[in-house]
């Protein structure tokens, strides 16, 4: 009886360690797949910070965060019609747009995105909106798609533009801001000016219907966008 007892004492023991032993192996994984998902979400923190600082010549963060143009910051109340909070990982280009809506104010246009969570008639808003005397306001963040440029909401910063009438011309006022901020987007999203396009070049839609009849004023635009750029980089 005692030989038996012993016995079964000693596999008692043994199955213990071994519990034991497997307890420890999984507290060890349990460690190493937390101590993995940390890192994971560090670096898509880091990823998700190249979307605001740029690098320089000499591969060292640049921030032009000081030279932002004055705006009205109104973010668009998160919904599916105007603002999916849908991340936009790279911004690969600028798209202009002109609002097709004479007379209207830039907050006018940011109210009617704002509208669509009521009315749910449309898709359809943008990251900026610069109006008739040279006002800037934002509507949705630049790290978010917008539904603006079609196959290129998923990786283009969007930009309506508002006007006085059906020529689509815009005011001195209205082409300094959108100098200013188009150029400054460039700077502070890493975008080269020759990747600011028209919704034209993306659709073939008249929009912005000035720069599409009139080739010779859009391609004025961009090199005044690229002499801004420049001259605040150097």
């Amino acid at each position: 009886m005692n030989q038996k007892h012993q016995k079964k004492k000693t596999v008692s023991v043994r199955r213990r360690k071994k519990y034991k032993k497997k307890k420890r192996i999984m507290l060890i994984c349990l460690m190493l797949i937390t101590a993995g998902a940390a890192l994971m979400g560090i670096l898509k923190i880091r990823n998700a910070g190249s979307l605001w600082a740029v690098s320089d010549t000499d591969g060292e963060p640049a921030d032009y965060s000081s030279i932002r143009p004055e705006m009205t910051v109104a973010l668009l109340t998160p919904n599916v019609y105007s603002r999916p909070q849908t991340p936009l990982e790279k911004v690969n280009g600028i798209v202009i747009h002109y609002t097709a809506n004479p007379g209207s104010t830039a907050m006018n246009n940011r109210d009617y995105f704002e509208g669509l969570k009521d009315s749910c008639e449309n898709y359809v808003s943008s990251h900026f909106v610069v109006g008739i005397g040279g006002e800037i306001v934002q509507c949705i963040p630049t790290s978010e798609i917008a539904y603006a440029s079609n196959s290129r909401n998923s990786d283009t910063i969007s930009i309506e533009v508002c006007h006085l009438d059906e020529s689509g011309a815009f005011t001195q006022e209205t082409y300094d801001a959108l100098v200013e901020l188009t150029g400054w987007l460039c700077l502070y999203l890493d975008v080269p000016p020759e990747n600011v396009i028209r919704h034209y070049d993306v659709t073939g839609k008249i929009c912005p219907k000035y720069y599409v009849e009139h080739e010779d004023a859009w391609e004025a635009f961009k090199k005044d966008v690229a002499k801004w750029a420049k001259k605040r980089k150097s």
